[in-house]
């Protein structure tokens, strides 16, 4: 037997079988509704009933949040129909049967109708429009304003609650797996408390449906008994009456037990406490309040005429609760007295500064002004977050390394509209943005104007204007690049993040790269790293080349060139110069794709020669020399780009280092090689020449 039992329980608990528990119940709620039952099924069927809402009121008594009983709308709907069904039932035995006896109907509505209101259909009538009121008119209707409030205020909570989701996910102090574990909370949360709004007006339905149903029932019986059965009117009233009013009670002693439970799920805090630890904890905790309740029930005890027994001694029992909780918390006091004397207490009340105090700068932050917020809330289709991310994969796909984790958070003294990019604390970017506007950038070849705010592109520098949604297809005819505003900032961000490069690259990043590349090929790491090179010089090739915008994507190869100087007491320079040229072929792919042959700016030979001169006796360039080369430079470069080519000088190898840390301080955007660095299958022409006359 007991096996049998254990075998049942775990079918019960297992998947496969759950599933079938609420079709089951449906299909037995409709049975009921339908298909004639016995007394002794009803008398069953209304114990099941009254058990069930005990349990549910327990449950709800029993847990610390309200997520925690998540089922208890459905709970309610299920019990609901369940005592509607057990009315149906009961009617249809009560009409039929009622004739026969007072337990007709089961013993179950006999002993509502008989021992709880004395056999007096009077009372019976009272005590249940009673319980139908206070159920109606105070406890379901308290429970759904509370579920209404709740649920509003619950949904106005949840940008914020979302946004400090993010934010702890973008500091990374939670992880995707806690940020999505809270996000699903707080959307159920927001689903409880609104369902719970909806369900309590079952409640409300099944208190008055009971009343119909009384009513039509011993309006029915009447009829029934005196017609039918040939019973006198008293007969009829009193046997017929007391059925329907036990079968009333039986229903709503249940009902007001659900209710109550549903007034405790939503009106509850939440806390680490179920609903009793809190009453006890919280209303039984001060002894003053103890004394005063038992004075005043003290004073009244004394009055002439009142029942004083009771009332003294619930002085008594007052005043003596609250003087043990006074000698509980003068002991308390003492032994926390004692334990403090060894400390001596501050004389003041501001805390100790400690290591906590100190906050770290963010490598890479983004602050926002307030009307900047919803492009950072999911729940206002704010995209900015997810193009964020897409940025910072998109990176670490191209150049070789995952940049840091993009900080976001606002700041009032900031203008509404703008935003600042950081980097190590400090700010590298700045724009103002209308987030319900579209931003229209002129690339150079318009051929109409639109009206709206005229700005600059933060990104490129590019003349642009913030125009509104209808305009958004007139700027696309005239030749305007539309974006909206998340793109910007997307764009900008990318922006910034490839010109400092170097400076995201940490001895972090550069360690999980080395890891990362020992996965595949532990021996060549192992012979580079220490043997050739410390970590600290890795880091400084790999700034070196990311400082004129040569990806890192290629580790083999980099750590080929490495392992070339073991033993070598070789600077980073001069490593960076040589991992440049085994990189050539991937660097001229950047910049001239699949093209055979590369159109360049080139340098002067006279000029060659002084710059190489200048080189061999370490002495600095003349200021007219040096302007002169910058102004040349940058003429060669618009040039270039008037002709749709890449802004490329090729210089001789040992002028590279020179021209390239000299040129690229004012042209940012100048791409400075070495003839050593182009491939061999490559042919250079010089379209335009740096100190000559073309």
């Amino acid at each position: 037997m007991n096996l049998s039992l254990n075998g049942l329980a775990s079918s019960l608990r297992s998947a496969e079988y759950q599933v079938l528990v609420g079709p089951v119940l449906i299909l037995l709620i409709l049975a009921m509704m339908v298909l004639p039952l016995p007394p002794f099924a009803l008398d069953f069927l209304f114990t099941f009933n009254i058990a069930l809402s005990l349990m549910v009121l327990l449950v709800s008594m029993f847990t610390e949040k309200p997520l925690e009983f998540a089922a208890f709308p459905a709970v309610l709907l299920f019990s609901t129909l369940l005592r509607l069904s057990l009315n149906v039932a009961s009617t249809r035995v009560v009409l039929m049967e009622g004739h026969n006896g007072g337990d007709a109907a089961g013993k179950v509505i006999e002993a509502f109708g008989q021992f709880l209101v004395g056999g007096n259909f009077a009372v019976g009538l009272v005590v249940f429009l009673i319980l139908v009121i206070i159920n109606f008119m105070v406890i379901t209707k308290g429970a759904g304003r509370i579920a209404e409030v709740g649920a509003r205020f619950t949904l106005d909570a949840m940008p914020g609650k979302q946004m400090a989701i993010d934010a702890d996910l973008n500091a990374g102090l939670v992880g995707e797996e806690e940020a999505r574990r809270r996000r699903q909370e707080v959307a159920q949360e927001a689903e409880f408390y609104g369902s719970m709004d909806g369900a309590s007006k079952f409640v409300r339905g099944d208190a008055v449906a009971g009343m119909v149903i009384m009513v039509v029932n011993i309006i029915g019986g009447l009829l029934i008994g005196v017609m039918q059965h040939n019973m006198s009117a008293g007969a009829a009233a009193e046997t017929y009456v007391l059925l329907t009013i036990g079968d009333g009670l039986v229903a709503q002693i249940p009902a007001l037990i659900i209710s109550t439970a549903a007034g405790v799920t939503v009106s509850r805090v939440n806390t680490e406490q179920d609903v009793g630890q809190q009453l006890i904890k919280q209303l039984f905790v001060s002894p003053k309040v103890l004394m005063l309740a038992a004075g005043v029930i003290g004073m009244l005890g004394l009055v002439p005429g009142m029942p004083n027994f009771i009332f003294l001694l619930f002085t008594a029992m007052l005043g003596g609760f609250a003087w043990y909780l006074q000698q509980q918390q003068s002991k308390q006091k003492v032994a926390d007295a004692q334990a403090n004397t060894a400390v001596p207490a501050p004389s003041f009340s501001a805390p100790e500064a400690s290591w906590n105090d100190v906050q770290l700068v963010d490598t890479l932050g983004m602050e926002v002004g307030h009307r900047l917020i919803s492009l950072v809330d999911d729940n206002q289709q704010g995209e900015l977050l997810g193009r964020i991310k897409s940025v910072r994969k998109k990176f670490a796909q191209e150049v070789g390394f995952l940049p840091p984790v993009v900080h976001i958070r606002d700041n009032l003294e900031l203008q509404p509209n703008t935003y600042t990019i950081t980097l190590k604390g400090g700010e590298v970017g700045r724009a103002e943005i209308y987030p319900d506007r579209w931003l229209a950038i002129n690339p150079g070849q318009v051929s109409g104007d639109v009206d709206g705010i005229a700005t600059t592109d933060p990104a490129f520098g590019l003349p642009a204007i913030w125009i509104q949604q209808d305009q958004r297809e007139h700027a696309q005819i005239y030749g305007y690049t539309v974006v909206d505003a998340s793109t910007v900032v997307a764009t900008h961000l990318n922006h910034l993040l490839q010109r400092f490069a170097s400076d995201l690259l940490g001895r972090q990043e550069v360690q999980q790269l080395v890891d990362k590349l020992s996965e595949e090929n532990k021996a060549l790491v192992e012979d580079v790293v220490p043997k050739c090179v410390t970590v600290t010089t890795l880091q400084r090739v790999l700034q070196n080349l990311l400082d004129e915008d040569v990806l890192i994507r290629d580790l083999r190869t980099i750590f080929d060139t490495l392992a070339e100087f073991e033993g070598q007491q070789t600077d980073a320079h001069e490593l960076t110069a040589r991992v440049r040229m085994a990189l050539g072929r991937n660097i001229t792919q950047k910049w001239f794709g699949g093209e055979r042959e590369l159109q360049v700016i080139g340098l002067d030979v006279s000029l060659e020669n002084m710059l190489s001169q200048a080189l061999q006796q370490n002495s600095s360039l003349e200021p007219g020399l040096a302007m002169t080369l910058q102004e040349q430079t940058q003429q060669a470069m618009q040039r270039a780009e008037t002709m749709g080519l890449a802004p490329v000088v090729v210089v001789p190898h040992h002028l590279r280092p020179l021209l390239a840390h000299f040129l690229r301080r004012q042209l940012r955007d100048l791409v400075v090689l070495s003839q050593a660095e182009i491939p061999d299958d490559r042919t250079i022409k010089v379209v335009s020449v740096i100190g000559g006359s073309a």
